[in-house]
């Protein structure tokens, strides 16, 4: 019996091809220093915890409405759309079963086969996964490095948008590089898919992930509301990530196709976890701000590891839980062409695990230049110091 040809397109996560060598590694014995996966070994607050215990209690344990509960889709629009300076109701939210189910409806909803939707690169590996295996072409963007950071390649989105290009792909607060626009660069972007008709999903998993400041949206930029979906997610603001909890917040056009898309695919999603989820939202902010404390004092250790190695110099990241340090000179102190093999080689000499820029996106033409990427959202910061001392000997050897 044959399978569908259109899985030949189908992606995976490959963060957990990582994931499971170290497994594998750990299971021989090792003490493994994972750095690999966006998991969080950070507890849920309490009070979500018990919010949805008494919701079980209470037998909510049935199915409910496909868009989600009215007393969640009520609270996500108050909290996006406060937080954004934006005017959302009931009507412009989709709860879903994670943030990642966003992705493949919001590309359902408005792309046709063959048309061509603008995504990051590196970025998160579903994007190019989901465009092609319902048919469109994913047409890759990257990012300058700078000694501030990150950057959008503005230039390369400009000269890759055609009469074809249907949507652009925008996760500001990146995953894996931790970038973060400035106002000038959304609205450059804005602009851009506003002169050209695009549609845009704003994934902003790591809006709450902010180390200092007020995070910003482009959805809040004039012209950009009626041509947006947000992606939102609990996993990281609230250390949700096997809830699986997320939502849609859009133009009710779109959402309503999405809810549509919600009964063909899982009905609803959990009608317990979403009461736990209400509680959340509208309940004690204090158990938010412990996890972005804790993801501080990870951050701040992990960079002064890397910058503590020979050749590898890294600003802390004002937002998510990601660093993303050019490793180049480490390649060619060691001789080594293949990213990769400097991470086999990290797992078995140091007990380290990280992910490489390969494992987010297919490397673009004359990228010359080696990154790979640590999540600190895992590990304690005793494992971070004790892992990066280890790291160190290693990089730093010929």
């Amino acid at each position: 019996m044959k399978l569908a040809k259109q899985l030949g397109k189908l992606g995976t996560e490959t963060a957990f091809a990582v994931s499971a060598a170290a497994t594998e590694w750990a299971g021989q014995g090792h003490k493994v220093y994972p750095f690999h996966l966006g998991d969080m070994n950070i507890p849920t607050p309490a009070n979500v915890i018990e919010a949805t215990q008494k919701a079980i209690a209470d037998g909510f344990t049935g199915y409910c409405p496909g868009g989600g509960i009215p007393e969640l889709r009520e609270a996500v629009a108050r909290d996006v759309g406060g937080k954004r300076q934006l005017q959302f109701s009931l009507e412009n939210v989709s709860i879903q079963p994670g943030g990642k189910p966003v992705i493949g409806k919001f590309l359902s909803a408005v792309m046709n086969p063959g048309d061509k939707v603008l995504y990051p690169n590196p970025g998160y590996p579903i994007y190019e996964s989901q465009i092609e295996y319902q048919g469109g072409e994913a047409v890759p963007y990257g990012y300058i490095e700078t000694e501030g950071g990150f950057e959008l390649d503005i230039d390369a989105i400009r000269h890759s948008i055609t009469q074809n290009t249907r949507a652009l792909i925008y996760n500001n607060f990146q995953n894996p590089n931790g970038a973060q626009s400035s106002r000038q660069e959304m609205e450059q972007l804005a602009k851009l898919a506003i002169k050209n008709d695009l549609w845009v999903l704003s994934d902003e998993a790591y809006f709450e992930i902010q180390y200092g400041g007020t995070p910003q949206s482009i959805v809040s930029i004039p012209g950009m509301l009626e041509r947006s979906v947000i992606l939102y997610t609990c996993s990281k603001r609230f250390a949700m990530t096997g809830w699986r909890l997320g939502a849609a917040i859009g133009p009710p056009a779109v959402i309503d196709v999405i809810n549509k898309l919600n009964t063909n695919i899982e009905s609803c999603t959990t009608h317990f976890i979403q009461k736990g989820m209400v509680e959340a939202i509208e309940g004690d902010t204090s158990g938010p701000d412990a996890i972005i404390e804790i993801l501080r004092q990870r951050r701040d250790a992990a960079v002064a590891g890397l910058n503590a190695m020979n050749g590898i110099s890294i600003q802390a990241p004002n937002s998510t839980f990601y660093l993303f340090p050019n490793i180049t000179e480490v390649m060619n102190r060691k001789g080594m062409k293949d990213v990769n093999q400097l991470m086999d080689g990290s797992l078995r000499e140091t007990d380290v695990s990280f992910c490489t820029r390969n494992h987010f996106g297919r490397p673009m033409a004359g990228e010359e230049n080696f990154y790979i990427r640590f999540a600190y959202s895992g590990i304690d910061v005793d494992d971070i110091k004790a892992g990066m001392a280890r790291l160190k000997e290693y990089f730093d050897s010929p």
